[in-house]
């Protein structure tokens, strides 16, 4: 829409145009005029200005049925016909997958009450065990009409303990005296943890602190810093069982800088055909001291508060979690806020207060995604935790648009020409569309990096994000705000934009005189067409 400086130009032509048509042809209360739209010519003035023009279209094409392939998740169509637009969540929820929920009955049950990403942590059981969860998974996507993404999380260099063998959990008491051997041994043995990593003691010097259980307990004569290497023989196989069985997210443990993660997405675009993104845990004090670096390489991250917890000094985490948050928004990066959200459901089906208020602090800061990870994986409540963490969040969301805090300042992250005026556009589109008061936002994508742009300026209305690429979907299912949607697009943007209208409209996801903002980052085939790099307001019949 505009470059650089100039978006101010922009701005004060769409404001002016915008309302001259409005007001010339009664835009709020006449039938006739359907659009008003505002795009780029395509071509730089000779003082760098974009030139803009504004048209006014009167009357929609006849809608056709859109033959072929769409699909709306069920959860999102269900919220949106019950609560309107405005009503729809944003927040994005990632349950963890274990003993408690796998069955298909319970991973239903999740999907309906609004799990959008499952994640499968490659720590516990078998690789047998989380291919029988993908495909439960996967055939709820398709025969329920659920879009439920797959994440796993590899081990990493993290020493694990192996089953202490008792029937119920042991606790160590404050004095007591523990034995750790990577010795290999059958059964229980009093006082004794049994270590999967036979090193795990070199290096050890008296006086050392060795935390367990995220923080949970600590015993004095050990440490945890054994220099190794983030991705493990282990975690290897694991990424290529993940690649095969067509997951969707790897999320990567103790990265403590950007090679990792390039060296992860090089294997990747070698191994796979399919577009898998990459997630960066963050859960150390290297992985903060080169924050940036690790974000700006990732697709996204993983706030990992237990093992963070564990490094750092509890009364700096709340800061931290705020400002792992920012540098993520800024960088247009989508950031889960993980462990211990409502720790105490894992034994009681009511939250604390306390955890209550974490979680609308993460909200509040508006994190992409909260997830729930022994709540749901070994916790006797995982329904009722997702509902509550379903439930926190709208309101919080409600609250939030109320206050107008959505806005933060965006970093020019574009480097070329096209890249720079597609960020333009869409800051234009979401001030537009907050300003109007427009109900939803229209994007069609093909790899969807617009919609991305639009999620990182966190509008009021919902984001559908219209793609022909499944990959594209279900990544899209961890972006604030994003509602992604399968569909079948020709070269015929105009075309795209009627078809797709007409069928919300016959689904009752569109009613008339609702009003869309409409953008494109799709590469038109044909010959000055409109619909790229453009910004159309349309009211439905």
């Amino acid at each position: 829409m505009a470059v650089s400086g100039d978006s101010g130009l922009v701005r004060s032509l769409i404001a002016k145009n915008i309302t001259r048509a409005w007001q010339k042809n009664g835009f709020l209360g006449t039938k006739n005029v359907t659009e008003v739209g505002f795009y780029t010519v395509g071509r730089l003035g000779k003082k760098g200005k974009v030139r803009v023009r504004a048209a006014l279209q009167v009357g929609l094409e006849d809608v056709k049925k859109l033959e072929g392939n769409f699909r709306f998740d069920v959860v999102s169509e269900g919220e949106l016909k019950e609560k309107g637009f405005l009503g729809i969540r944003k927040t994005k929820l990632v349950c963890t997958i274990g003993p408690a929920c796998c069955s298909v009955e319970d991973l239903e049950k999740l999907a309906a009450g609004g799990m959008n990403v499952a994640r499968l942590n490659m720590c516990h059981n078998t690789r047998e065990w989380h291919l029988d969860v993908i495909k439960k998974i996967k055939r709820l996507n398709e025969e329920k009409g659920f879009c439920v993404s797959v994440m796993i999380d590899t081990e990493g260099s993290q020493i694990h303990v192996v089953d202490h063998g008792a029937a119920s959990t042991v606790k160590a008491e404050e004095g007591s005296v523990w034995l750790f051997t990577a010795e290999q041994f059958d059964g229980l043995r009093p006082f004794t943890v049994q270590a999967n990593y036979e090193g795990f003691s070199e290096g050890i010097e008296v006086g050392d602190i060795l935390v367990i259980d995220g923080g949970m307990a600590s015993f004095e004569l050990v440490e945890r810093n054994y220099g190794l290497s983030t991705l493990s023989p282990k975690d290897w196989a694991d990424i290529d069982f993940g690649i095969s069985e067509g997951v969707d997210f790897i999320s990567l443990s103790f990265v403590n800088n950007a090679d990792s993660i390039s060296e992860l997405k090089n294997y990747l675009s070698t191994k796979s055909s399919r577009c898998i993104r990459v997630l960066a845990k963050i859960e150390s004090l290297e992985s903060l001291q080169k924050l940036e670096e690790i974000v700006g390489a990732s697709d996204g991250i993983m706030v990992a508060r237990g093992d963070l917890g564990v490094e750092v000094p509890l009364e700096q985490i709340p800061t931290v979690q705020e400002e792992i948050t920012r540098v993520c928004r800024e960088l247009n990066k989508p950031v889960i806020v993980a462990s211990q959200l409502l720790e105490s459901m894992v034994e009681y089906p009511t939250p604390t207060r306390a955890e209550v208020a974490d979680v609308s602090e993460a909200v509040r800061q508006f994190a992409d995604a909260l997830m729930l990870s022994g709540e749901s994986a070994i916790g006797s409540y995982g329904q009722k935790a997702l509902a509550v963490l379903r439930m926190v969040s709208s309101r919080m969301e409600l609250w939030s648009r109320e206050e107008n805090k959505h806005i933060l300042h965006q970093r020019q992250l574009g480097v070329s020409l096209t890249d720079r005026i597609a960020e333009q556009i869409c800051n234009c589109a979401v001030e537009m569309a907050n300003n109007l008061g427009v109900d939803a936002i229209f994007v069609y994508t093909k790899y969807g990096h617009m919609a991305s742009l639009l999620s990182g300026n966190r509008p009021c209305p919902p984001i559908f994000a219209f793609t022909n690429d499944s990959d594209t979907r279900m990544a899209l299912n961890l972006q604030w705000g994003v509602i992604p949607l399968l569909v079948d697009l020709s070269d015929d943007m105009e075309g795209n934009i009627s078809r797709t209208m007409g069928l919300m409209k016959t689904k009752g996801m569109v009613k008339p005189r609702d009003v869309v903002l409409v953008v494109s980052d799709l590469t038109p085939t044909i010959r000055n067409s409109s619909a790229f790099q453009a910004i159309q307001v349309k009211k439905v019949d």
